[in-house]
């Protein structure tokens, strides 16, 4: 299959309507630059905004490569694209307002709100609590872990119901490791979700979070397979080598684990609210921020989970707290904010082939919100 080139590097350059107060940004560009030309990206766009109105610079970005082979039209910041596993963080807040509202209790057991789900085997609904669930520490499989995802191209038309692939991961052996990425837990969560305000959770996340932010770039794609509206293309690498455009994908198998549509600016727009207070009182933002260790083979080392947030340590000191997400069609996505409030949001539309450069992508996200905001010109 003929593949068009990846752009030129005349990217990497601040959008047209960043402020003037922003500078290039040399840093966060040569790192973005690094995933397209050296790690193979297709294309990578990131979007950052400051810690407020009085911020030296409120908004700057940086993109490099192409959104779309085909075309060769270049990656910008304004595209929709899947987030794949930031959708958790979305259900875990829902999760999390109603544990606030006393209609649910996070140390409860999931058969109070589920009876009879979780039964059998080595797995009980009655020992596992809704912490666990949303910390990954519940001992429940990933369903994306059974022999007929390693083929996951071949599913990617077709339809799944959160009950079926949650009895699916029953079926499975229970993991080796005590934190255990698995977005089983969050099916489970969204079924309680369902069972207590009687609505899907689909509808409770746009209800309580999507709407009221103005999220309008953010949306549940359900069983259609396209991406509506302005979208990056995805590319993910197939079974025979090639490289093949994975834009178009049902992606129900991910549900409120890992199915939102969204772009850049709806992802910093909903972590500054999430880390300030517009959608959980104190307690409950607290309650997200308690950590355990994340499996590094899982994520990456030095990584803490919370409840559905991730904790990653800065070059500059202190840590992002955010979450990844990443979809077998090609999109991976990233929305993190640092200690000073600054948030960034990375668009990829090709997962990193390697360590390396999954390495390089986590960098990125370091430049953003370790640069200087208002990074000055250095001499030619």
């Amino acid at each position: 299959m003929a593949v068009a080139p990846a752009a030129a590097p005349a990217a990497a350059q601040p959008s047209r309507d960043a402020p003037r107060a922003c500078g290039p940004h040399p840093a966060l560009s040569r790192s973005v630059h690094h995933l397209v030309a050296h790690d193979r990206i297709a294309g990578a766009a990131v979007l950052v905004t400051g810690a407020g109105p009085d911020a030296p610079c409120a908004r700057w970005t940086a993109t490099d490569g192409t959104a779309e082979l085909r075309t060769g039209r270049p990656m910008n910041t304004t595209d929709r694209l899947r987030v794949g596993s930031v959708t958790k963080t979305f259900t875990a807040t829902v999760v999390l307002q109603l544990a606030a509202e006393r209609r649910l209790s996070l140390d409860a057991p999931v058969e109070r709100y589920l009876p009879g789900l979780i039964r059998g085997g080595a797995y009980d609904g009655r020992r596992i609590t809704v912490r666990q669930l949303l910390q990954h520490t519940s001992g429940l499989p990933d369903y994306l872990d059974a022999p007929e995802w390693q083929h996951i191209e071949r599913l990617r038309y077709r339809h799944f119901e959160p009950r079926r692939l949650i009895a699916r991961a029953l079926r499975l052996p229970r993991p080796e490791h005590a934190w255990h990425y698995a977005t089983t837990n969050y099916l489970v969560a969204g079924l309680i979700v369902r069972e207590i305000t009687g609505h899907s959770p689909e509808a409770e996340i746009s209800r309580r979070i999507i709407a009221p932010l103005g999220l309008r770039d953010t949306y549940w794609p359900g069983d259609e397979t396209r991406v509506r509206g302005p979208h990056s293309h995805s590319y993910f690498t197939a079974d025979d080598g090639r490289r093949v455009d994975g834009t178009a994908w049902n992606t129900t198998f991910g549900g409120v684990g890992g199915a939102l549509v969204s772009t850049p600016a709806d992802l910093t727009r909903f972590a500054r609210a999430l880390l300030t207070g517009r959608l959980l009182p104190a307690p409950q933002r607290a309650e997200m921020r308690r950590t355990v260790a994340a499996d590094p083979d899982r994520l990456w080392p030095g990584a803490r989970y919370g409840l559905g947030l991730i904790s990653s340590p800065l070059s500059c000191g202190g840590s992002w707290w955010g979450h990844a997400g990443t979809v077998p069609g090609g999109h991976r996505a990233l929305v993190a904010t640092g200690p000073d409030g600054r948030a960034v949001a990375v668009a990829l539309n090709e997962v990193p082939a390697t360590l390396q450069a999954e390495q390089d992508f986590l960098d990125v996200v370091d430049q953003a919100l370790c640069e200087s905001p208002s990074a000055e010109r250095t001499p030619a």
